[in-house]
Order: C-alpha cells, then sequence, then structure tokens
C-alpha cells in the first residue's frame, strides 16, 4: 500500500513550488482530491487525482468581513458559535456582489464586533479585518447605529422628547440621540454607545413597553437586502 503524504506536499511536487505556496493554493479552496476541493494543507492523501482548478493563484487569502441578520432568539453573548452556525454556503444571499468563493478559511478567527441582545434581531457583523476591529470596536462609541423598536403603551407627555435628550441609564445621563416614530406602534432609534438594555429601559421610562427591537444600521452600513437568517460579504468599497 502507498504511504499516504500531506497533501501541501504533493501539491508542492506536482507545482515545482514551495511548502507555503502548496499551503496557499489549498487554502484557496483551488485544489481538488478525486474531483472534491480541500482546503486542509495536512490532509493525507495517497494515490488520489490531484488537480488544480482554472485560474489558481498561490496568493494569500485576504482577511473578510461578514454582515449577518440575526434572528431573535440567537443568544451570541453566552457563544459566538451560536452566530457562525448561521453561516454556510445556504445561507448565503443568492445576489452577494462581492465575487469572493466561501472557504472554510473565512470562518477562521471571526470576531463578532457588537453584539445584540438576544431577544433582538438585526445586523451583527463578523470580521478577520483587523481595521473593521479597530472602527466598530475601539472607536465603538462615535459610530452611530440604528433601530426600529415595535412598542405598545401610551407615550407620556413630552416622552419623545425625553427620549431625545433628557434620560439616564445606569444611573448616567444620556448623550443626546435622533427618536422618532415611523409609525403609530414603532419608533426609530439613532444613537451612540448604545448599551445592553438600554432601549428597553427609555421606552419603559416613557410609557412604552417594547415588543420587538431590530438593529437595521451600523456606520453607514444598513442591513438592507438581508432577510432573516441570511448573511453577505462586505464589499471592497463599503466603509462602516
Amino acid at each position: 500500500m502507498t504511504e499516504s503524504i500531506r497533501l501541501a506536499k504533493r501539491v508542492a511536487e506536482m507545482m515545482s513550488c514551495s511548502r507555503s505556496q502548496a499551503e496557499q493554493y489549498i487554502e484557496g479552496g483551488w485544489v481538488t482530491v478525486d474531483g472534491v476541493v480541500v482546503e486542509e494543507p495536512g490532509f493525507r492523501v495517497q494515490d488520489q487525482t490531484i488537480e488544480l482548478l482554472p485560474q489558481a493563484t498561490p496568493a494569500p487569502v485576504e482577511p473578510v468581513t461578514i454582515l449577518l441578520h440575526k434572528p431573535a432568539g440567537v443568544n451570541t453573548f453566552a457563544d459566538v458559535s451560536a452566530a457562525l452556525q448561521l453561516i454556510s454556503p445556504d445561507t448565503r444571499i443568492d445576489d452577494d456582489r462581492s465575487g469572493l468563493r466561501f472557504l472554510k478559511r473565512h470562518l477562521s478567527g471571526l470576531t463578532l464586533t457588537d453584539h445584540l441582545e438576544t431577544d433582538a434581531s438585526g445586523l451583527i457583523v463578523l470580521t478577520q479585518d483587523w481595521r473593521v476591529k479597530r472602527k466598530l470596536m475601539e472607536d465603538a462609541a462615535r459610530v452611530e447605529q440604528e433601530y426600529i423598536a415595535d412598542v405598545t403603551g401610551e407615550l407620556i407627555p413630552d416622552g419623545l422628547a425625553l427620549l431625545n435628550q433628557g434620560l439616564t441609564f445606569n444611573g448616567k445621563p444620556l448623550a443626546p440621540m435622533n427618536v422618532s416614530w415611523q409609525k403609530e406602534t414603532r419608533l426609530r432609534f439613532a444613537l451612540k454607545g448604545v448599551q445592553r438594555g438600554q432601549i428597553g429601559i427609555m421606552c419603559e421610562k416613557v410609557g412604552l413597553t417594547v415588543q420587538t427591537i431590530k438593529r437595521i444600521r451600523i456606520g453607514r452600513m444598513p442591513m438592507a437586502g438581508l432577510p432573516v437568517g441570511r448573511w453577505r460579504y462586505l464589499l471592497d468599497h463599503e466603509r462602516f
């Protein structure tokens, strides 16, 4: 029986290239074993048919950022893997215009930049890109977010003015924000530095009870076009 060897070694021999270049071919999703793409350089092979896909390149896989519409009920505070389980080729939107091929490597080292309450739905961002992490995590207090909240109850006198400016949270005054009615039972919040539970508490203080909350924008990035539970890659020209 032929002794098995690492796929990276076999590709390096085939391509007369270095082991590191061979690993880049494999991790880039360019190598098939008996017609099936294999992305693990350490995969053991014997006499299988090893081929490179057309346009194969040993270029390093660039870091990606993923935009996901988190469904209500998914708890990302306890375990980020709950969000990762929603990301697969089957849940990617059909009109993703990034031109990227889905790779297993795209799920490695993803950071969730800003948790969303378990009962809330809406946009969350997972990224491998240090620039996005810095913008959405280190500079989070300066990034505006937009939410819509379906509410019940009766607004107290001057309640809308208080929501915009005048309430406290955890004993500290809240910065002014933009709160307006979208329709009779739906409020829109545009605010910075939002804290866990903040919108619900704010509404309670003015006589309202939140039924549902959805985050529809982070910075300049809207959630438009993302159905619940679906995702896409951030495009090269898009910025938060």
